[in-house]
This record gives structure tokens, sequence and C-alpha cells, in this order.
């Protein structure tokens, strides 16, 4: 008898886009944990102001998990800014379909709601990772949801 031979399977192609204004640093690992769970994260961008003080916890997570960040000046009082730019870079990543598999959003916040329904328009999978009072608009316009 012969021994079946090894055949290696690929594993799902992720992105992973946080919004780290809305998304707890405290909450990284789980998130990380979860997205290893579905695939791997070939693409991992954090999206915020970070010379804002209010943004030093995800410094360290950064560093560990490498995690891009990606600045985001606030030229204006509550404009969304970076939620501007994570909207950007999921349209330009969607054009990358044949190399993801994927895109997982972090964040609780209904501007989503509109990449999520394209990326999923494009055949591509959508994961959404947020708090238990996410938009549930942006809860159902991704394949899946979970709630950190």
């Amino acid at each position: 008898m012969q021994p079946t031979p090894f055949v290696a399977t690929r594993r799902p192609r992720l992105a992973l886009l946080i919004d780290a204004e809305n998304f707890s640093a405290r909450k990284a690992l789980r998130l990380m944990a979860h997205v290893a769970d579905r695939g791997d994260a070939i693409i991992r961008r954090a999206y915020a102001d970070w010379t804002s003080p209010r943004q030093r916890a995800w410094q360290r997570v950064m560093q560990v998990q490498a995690i891009r960040p990606v600045q985001q000046f606030h030229y204006a009082h509550q404009k969304n800014a970076s939620d501007a730019a994570l909207i950007m870079d999921a349209m330009e990543l969607k054009t990358l379909s044949p190399r993801l598999d994927g895109i997982c959003i972090a964040s609780c916040d209904s501007d989503f709601t509109g990449i999520a329904g394209r990326i999923r328009e494009a055949d591509i999978a959508v994961y959404g990772f947020g708090r238990p009072d996410a938009s549930p608009a942006f809860v159902c316009a991704c394949n899946h949801f979970v709630f950190l």
C-alpha cells in the first residue's frame, strides 16, 4: 500500500482593516484570534489619528501583531477622515479579489454598511468584528459578524 501524498491546502487570504478610533486595543488579541480562525491576514492596517493621545494603547498592539498604522489627521472637528480612508482602501483591495478571499472590518460604525455590501457584490467574503451595540445595518451587510 502506497502512502498518501501530503497535499497542502491554501488558507483563505484576508485583509484586516481596523477602525482604531472605534475599536478598543484591549480587544485586539481576541480580534486577531478570530481572524486567524478564518484565514491568514496578509494585509493588516489600523486607521486613526495616531498623534492623538487616545491612540497610545494601540502602539504596542500594532508592533506585536505587525499591524500597519494608517495616519489620518482630523482636519475638521468630528469628521470621519479615518473612516473615509478605510473605505477607500477597502474599495481598492476589492479590486484585488483574485489575491484576497475576504476582507475583515473591525468597527461598529454604520458608515461601513455600504462598503460591506459592495465587497459582497464582488463575491468576496466580508467579516465584521465589533461591540454588541454595532449598527444592525452593518452587521447584516457582513457575511458573518463577531461580537467582541
